[in-house]
């Protein structure tokens, strides 16, 4: 089937921004003088939001104080350690070349999502970046989703998302979309299928040969 539109998740579809995501977490909890979590504790907790990991790291009761180092030490320095994943900037080419709408749809927060895809280029080949601030919501919500296709004036039926975690294969569950996994980031195949992906590519490069796009 052609989508017309197709949506990717962020941190851990198109871009790799865990070592900034790390070393944000590592700072702010050591102002507190908590330990600092490794690499693996903060893949582990990412894709909820940002409320959410702190919560998986430190508990419930210390977001206000982690948010309150977190986020002037993330916008200062979120930049120095980002990449595009590999087949990020050609799957994105493609599918604009072949009349698809593109968009990012993802729980990093809406303003940082949009600063680091302008960074990494890929501003041009999307439709729009929505993240977490710009609604009430955030993802597997439905009212998210919701909000995200009536901006891209595009219908659940013919819309793909492209995630890496189970929280994308229960927004797209739970929005009515077709749903393709890619293990480039916070889960494993295994796992994305233990979720209920049907479809799991071991990265962009995949998700283009299951699309038709070579």
């Amino acid at each position: 089937m052609r989508y017309t539109s197709v949506l990717f998740d962020l941190d851990g579809t198109l871009i790799d921004h865990f070592k900034a995501i790390h070393r944000s977490h590592a700072y702010a909890m050591k102002q507190l003088g908590l330990p600092e979590p490794t690499m693996a504790q903060v893949r582990a907790a990412v894709g909820g939001g940002l409320d959410e990991a702190i919560t998986r790291l430190a508990g419930a009761d210390k977001v206000p104080a982690i948010l309150h180092h977190y986020v002037p030490y993330w916008n200062a320095t979120n930049l120095d350690d980002v990449a595009l994943l590999p087949g990020a900037s050609e799957i994105l080419q493609k599918l604009v070349q072949a009349g698809t709408s593109c968009g990012v749809f993802t729980n990093k927060r809406g303003y940082s999502a949009r600063e680091v895809c302008a960074h990494l280029g890929l501003a041009p080949l999307l439709k729009g970046v929505y993240g977490v601030g710009d609604t009430p919501w955030l993802k597997p919500e439905v009212a998210f989703t919701e909000y995200v296709l009536i901006q891209l004036g595009a219908k659940p039926a013919e819309t793909l998302l492209v995630g890496d975690s189970p929280f994308d294969v229960q927004t797209a569950r739970n929005g009515g979309l077709a749903f393709i996994g890619v293990a480039t980031g916070t889960h494993s195949a295994e796992e994305l299928k233990a979720a209920g992906a049907d479809r799991v590519a071991t990265d962009l490069f995949g998700v283009a040969r299951e699309l038709g796009l070579g």
